[in-house]
């Protein structure tokens, strides 16, 4: 009998379908039975209780069903629900049948479960109704629970025991993972005892993951957490990749991508990268509308014996070497609240002489998601998991870092430019200054205008500490910048960063961080602008909280043309982990 070996990951939810990703021990056909309850608490996670009109009656039930595809020995289902009813609070069942038929097995939830049942809560027609959205990044795995966690408690493990000691009603209605979901490059002990178990550690890319199967054990070490596992089978999540994913740095530069590729390790390392993250995390950020279009699920899905092997791999390739051929990026609308998730990492136009964070494809593809039906959105949400607004002083190293490396002061002083980028990851928004001022001309122009929204948001990670900052731009006469203190025109437009979920960072570059907005940093960092002949950006910013350490979780509640912010830290209390609120601020303007 078939078994169920990760998941039920609760992925795509809408006003009316939802898709449940699963992996199994063998080929089977995985079954999803959700059941609508009447709850006075309401429905998607709002925090808010749905009108009784939109309850359901509690005999309705629903059902999907998906036969296992295999990628390199492992089978993987996606289940689609379709004409759900809005608004409703949907227990579920998976049950698994061995292919071929035969007797049909529940595999979750789990006997005497430790947690409350999974549920699908739809997104309210109203589109009035109230979300809530749970962000961060950059995830190591949890330990075993009776070892000791050398960087504190998981601020994701810590929100699966609130959550579930409290009314369904509180849970977020999608968490949004901005990279580093894996750390391909930072095993843990137990992990790189396994991989030594099957190669030579001794060999490049020693202990790191080499191939499909390594990067099978990550995922199972990250999300088999039981706390972990429950909270993604019952809250809806979109997820991004950053550099860990696949590696450190990984498209720094041409120089970075030419050393690499030159290795005798990399390309099976690549391509492993992208097949995982496709199977595990991108299939799951599209709608039953896109998954039905997409060519690669339909050829998976009718080759022989459904072992998708050999066309992901084929997709793997085209990817990496013509990343413009495959789009990471995609929307998600929440009622009146638009979060679109933007590929920082594959996407790049690397040749220092056309450097971007984004291609020109991708950078239409977003100029368009942005200003289609303007007047339908109250939120404009950016996911990226790299931060376009940093501290100063960083800014301006990464400004003046990319003139050296594009050859502004001479061969010489390029050459240090590319070791510095490297060595001191110079490599975000502020590095690529023609998709920075891009990005920063699009907001501006969203930002204006009678259908203009309440709040602009840049959800981000990476760089293991929490802030807030606050966008300015000139004044309509262009002669003078509005004073810290001024009121100033058009929509609110915050850098939202939130960052580790369960890391750390090294107690120099907390100094470095909380240097970096201050007075001195930014003087500082005018210097090595000047001496690059970087220009000043046309936006300007103020920090307005942090920066706060530790494992931390951002939380955005919007409600009408209301948005309040809410970071939350892990800590101990009477030796159990909880969460602590750090700050919480209103973004939106009276």
């Amino acid at each position: 009998m078939a078994k169920l070996l990760l998941g039920p990951v609760l992925r795509y939810v809408d006003e009316r379908s939802a898709t449940v990703w699963a992996e199994t021990d063998e080929a089977c056909t995985v079954r999803v039975r959700a059941t609508a309850r009447e709850d006075a608490e309401g429905g998607a996670g709002a925090g808010d209780a749905a009108s009784p009109a939109a309850s359901p009656s509690a005999s309705a039930s629903f059902a999907g069903e998906a036969a296992t595809f295999r990628v390199a020995g492992h089978h993987y289902a996606l289940v689609v629900l379709d004409g759900l009813p809005s608004g409703a609070v949907l227990p579920y069942e998976v049950t698994v049948e061995a292919e071929g038929g035969g007797s049909e097995a529940r595999v979750w939830p789990e006997e005497d479960p430790a947690f409350p049942p999974s549920e699908i809560r739809t997104l309210s027609e109203d589109a009035t109704a109230p979300v809530r959205v749970s962000f961060g990044s950059c995830r190591w795995a949890a330990p075993p629970a009776d070892e000791k966690d050398p960087v504190g408690p998981d601020a994701l493990d810590t929100l699966a025991l609130r959550l579930a000691g409290e009314p369904a009603s509180e849970r977020p209605g999608l968490l949004v993972l901005l990279g580093d979901q894996v750390y391909a490059d930072e095993v843990s002990p137990a992990t790189r005892e396994w991989m030594g178990r099957r190669r030579d550690l001794d060999s490049p890319p020693g202990a790191q993951v080499a191939d499909y199967t390594e990067y099978t054990r990550l995922y199972a070490e990250s999300w088999g957490d039981p706390e972990i596992r429950w909270l993604l089978s019952t809250v809806p999540s979109v997820m991004i990749f950053d550099d860990h994913d696949v590696i450190d740095d990984w498209n720094t530069s041409d120089k970075w991508v030419a050393e690499m590729r030159a290795t005798d390790w990399w390309r099976e390392r690549i391509l492993s990268g992208l097949m995982s993250y496709w199977v595990h995390q991108h299939l799951g950020n599209l709608s039953p509308a896109e998954l039905a279009a997409d060519p690669l699920l339909a050829a998976i899905r009718s080759a022989p014996g459904r072992d998708g092997t050999e066309a992901l791999r084929a997709f793997a390739e085209r990817a990496d070497t013509d990343p413009a051929t495959v789009r990471w990026s995609y929307r998600r609308d929440l009622g009146r609240t638009r979060l679109l998730m933007i590929d920082s990492r594959a996407a790049r136009v690397l040749a220092e002489d056309r450097r971007a964070m984004i291609d020109p494809r991708e950078e239409d593809w977003l100029r368009a998601q942005v200003r289609e039906d303007r007047g339908a959105y109250d939120h404009l949400l950016l996911g990226t998991s790299l931060p376009w607004l940093l501290p100063h002083l960083i800014h301006d190293l990464e400004s003046w870092d990319s003139a050296l490396c594009g050859g502004e002061r001479g061969a010489r002083w390029a050459g240090r430019g590319e070791y510095l980028r490297r060595a001191a990851d110079l490599e975000h928004w502020a590095a690529f200054p023609r998709s920075f001022d891009a990005l920063a001309e699009l907001i501006a122009e969203v930002r204006q205008g009678p259908e203009a929204p309440a709040t602009v948001s840049v959800l981000s990670g990476d760089v293991h500490h929490a802030y807030v900052a606050e966008a300015r731009w000139p004044r309509e006469d262009g002669v003078e910048w509005p004073r810290e203190d001024e009121a100033v025109a058009g929509s609110p437009v915050y850098q939202l960063t939130c960052s580790p979920v369960h890391n750390s960072v090294p107690l120099a570059m907390r100094f470095g961080f909380r240097f970096g907005w201050t007075g001195v940093g930014r003087a500082l960092g005018r210097v090595f602008a000047r001496h690059g002949r970087v220009p000043r950006p046309a936006v300007r910013w103020r920090r307005d909280g942090g920066p706060w350490f530790g494992n931390q979780l951002m939380t955005l509640d919007l409600r009408g043309r209301t948005a309040e912010l809410t970071l939350e830290k892990a800590v101990v209390r009477e030796g159990r982990a909880a969460l602590r609120e750090v700050t919480r601020t209103r973004l939106h303007r009276a």
